[in-house]
């Protein structure tokens, strides 16, 4: 039985999780159910799309993953199925698949089309469970919908090269939950612009000259504890999902702040690369 995964933005107070869940072991009872989070910011569609892009590669292949935010369906937002990675996605179509698919073509793209048979103000509950089930059951994605050519595409989560290839340009696109801040720049970007070049990194109006690879390595453990005053220090780093991060080193969103609140690097924040 294939592993369905969850990623929405209902919290956990209300009964819509619990709901989902309990629909999909009434038609599975055997049913492998995941949650990769249920604490997406309301309507946010890149924060959607960095968490699953991040966390849907390390399950196997064939694993099912419906995506609840921003999915009521109407005549601009569309619902979707998608075959990708060898993985299926279920899932709004309102951009959220436009990082995943930045660089893996989808194998084969569906409008789902089963809604007149279903009348439902919860289309997560009612329309995607039903096509999540059918494809665990081995069912092919052109029963529940209509082939189509492309999924809609949103340019934010995408950054830009200048023509002369001396800049990167790109936006925070998550806070993550020590309060760092996360662009849409990756380390392969990066290293095919760069080639090895001198740069800075331009965020807010703080400079970088150094992006490190792990956030202890401004960390000069050879010398004495107390000698060393390295928390709070803000640096950049390629993060574990290898895309540019500025942080605080041991940072504390609740207490200390975090490069979030204490650099200003907030949801959508321009955050650039030159190189000379």
């Amino acid at each position: 039985m294939s592993i369905i995964t969850l990623t929405t933005d209902f919290g956990i107070k209300d009964h819509f999780v619990g709901a989902v869940k309990g629909t999909i072991y009434s038609e599975l009872p055997d049913a492998k159910i995941v949650d990769i989070s249920h604490q997406i910011s309301p309507f946010n569609i890149t924060e959607t799309a960095y968490v699953l892009r991040n966390a849907y590669k390390k399950f196997p292949d064939g694993s099912i993953h419906i995506v609840g935010v921003d999915a009521e369906l109407n005549s601009e937002n569309k619902h979707i199925a998608i075959a990708l990675d060898n993985h299926y996605f279920i899932c709004p179509d309102n951009g959220v698949i436009s990082l995943l698919a930045s660089e893996i073509t989808p194998e084969k793209i569906v409008e789902i089309n089963i809604h007149e048979y279903i009348e439902s103000s919860f289309p997560v509950l009612d329309v995607f469970v039903k096509v999540a089930c059918h494809i665990a059951r081995g069912g092919k994605l052109e029963v529940i919908g209509r082939i189509i050519p492309e999924f809609k595409k949103i340019s934010e989560l995408q950054p830009t090269v200048s023509g002369d290839n001396n800049t990167i340009s790109g936006n925070i696109i998550y806070v993550d939950n020590y309060g760092n801040s996360i662009s849409n720049i990756s380390e392969k970007l990066f290293s095919q612009v760069g080639k090895g070049r001198d740069f800075e990194v331009i965020a807010n109006r703080y400079t970088f000259p150094k992006i490190y690879k792990k956030y202890s390595d401004i960390v000069d453990f050879s010398l004495p504890k107390e000698q060393r005053q390295k928390d709070g220090t803000r640096l950049a780093l390629f993060n574990s999902a290898n895309f540019l991060e500025i942080a605080m080193y041991r940072s504390n969103i609740t207490t200390v702040g975090g490069a979030v609140s204490l650099l200003g690097l907030n949801y959508r924040a321009p955050i650039t690369i030159k190189f000379s």
